[in-house]
């Protein structure tokens, strides 16, 4: 970076560096050695990481099928609402580890997940998928517990005697 001499420099330095910030940004595909895109996704206190590749379906979470890791449908459709946004349901192998949690925050993390390894792969799908939410992490977490309290807000019973 050349130093600046005068205010003329500097106005000058200001309008170059504004005009490429109101360029979009350009998305591309992030890709491992494997072709694999790979995604880390979060939801309360689960971390999910998820790849995914060119495939016919299979979707593997913590070495178990999707369908005994999520037992419960509502998981199972929670983890599919991203490919049916983008039209891929059976075009991907899926294999996903997640810790943390419980099974409802892990899919919500596996979802998370999923959403960014798909825009990952396929730059395009941003928009829509961005457009449902799926793309931004839910802040929501647990509130901590508080002294002299029972739990976070409920308080001891009270006694008059």
């Amino acid at each position: 970076m050349a130093t600046l001499q005068s205010l003329a420099d500097l106005n000058r330095a200001n309008t170059q560096t504004t005009n490429s910030e109101n360029e979009a940004p350009v998305h591309v595909q992030k890709l491992d050695a494997q072709g694999r895109a790979y995604a880390t996704g979060k939801r309360k206190d689960a971390v999910a990481r998820v790849w995914i590749k060119p495939g016919k379906g299979d979707v593997v979470v913590n070495g178990r099928p999707v369908e005994t890791y999520f037992a419960r449908p509502v998981l199972r459709m929670i983890l599919r609402q991203p490919l049916e946004i983008a039209g891929r349901v059976d075009q991907y192998d899926i294999t996903v580890t997640v810790k943390g949690g419980g099974l409802s925050g892990q899919a919500g993390a596996v979802r998370h997940g999923l959403s960014k390894a798909l825009t990952y792969y396929e730059p395009e799908l941003r928009s829509p998928l961005k457009r449902e939410g799926f793309l931004t992490r839910d802040p929501r977490v647990v509130e901590r517990k508080k002294y002299g309290r029972k739990k976070a807000r409920r308080s001891f019973q009270f006694s008059k005697r």
